[in-house]
C-alpha cells in the first residue's frame, strides 16, 4: 500500500513539474526596430538560438510541441507548418510568437527573448527564408 502511495505521489509531482516547466510568467510585446543589414544564415544564426532557447525537452524538441526546432528538422518544420510568410514577414506566426503579438509568447520559460532573435528571424524571413 505504501508503494502505491509513493508511486502515485511521484507520478503526480512529475506531472505537475512537466506541465509547469514550460510556461512564461510575463509576456512582453517586443517589436524589432533593429534592421539586419547582413545575410542571416538559418544554420549559423538561427539554429543555435533555436537549440538553446526552443528545442528543449517538453517544448520544441523532437516529440514536443510543433514546430520541431531541433537542428535537423527546424527548417522543414517551419516551412511545412507555414510558420513564416515572406510576403508579410511581420505577420509570420514565428515572428508574432517571438514578439508576443500571439500568445503564448515564445520562448516559454523566459521573461525576455535572446536580444537578437527577433531581428534575426525577421531579417531571415525578409531575405526569403532560405535554408542557408
Amino acid at each position: 500500500m505504501k508503494k502505491i502511495i509513493v508511486i502515485t505521489l511521484a507520478l503526480g509531482v512529475m506531472f505537475i513539474v512537466g506541465i509547469t516547466g514550460c510556461t512564461k510568467d510575463v509576456t512582453l510585446t517586443i517589436k524589432s526596430d533593429v534592421a539586419v543589414s547582413t545575410t542571416v544564415s538559418f544554420g549559423k544564426d538561427l539554429v543555435p538560438l533555436f537549440t538553446a532557447n526552443c528545442a528543449l525537452t517538453g517544448c520544441h524538441g523532437s516529440g514536443g510541441h510543433k514546430p520541431d526546432l531541433t537542428a535537423q528538422k527546424a527548417y522543414v518544420s517551419l516551412q511545412t507548418g507555414k510558420y513564416y510568410d515572406t510576403t508579410k514577414a511581420t505577420s509570420s506566426i514565428i515572428y508574432e510568437r517571438l514578439t508576443g503579438v500571439l500568445t503564448p509568447a515564445m520562448p516559454m520559460g523566459k521573461t525576455t527573448n535572446p536580444s537578437n532573435i527577433n531581428s534575426l528571424v525577421l531579417g531571415w524571413i525578409k531575405q526569403g527564408a532560405k535554408n542557408n
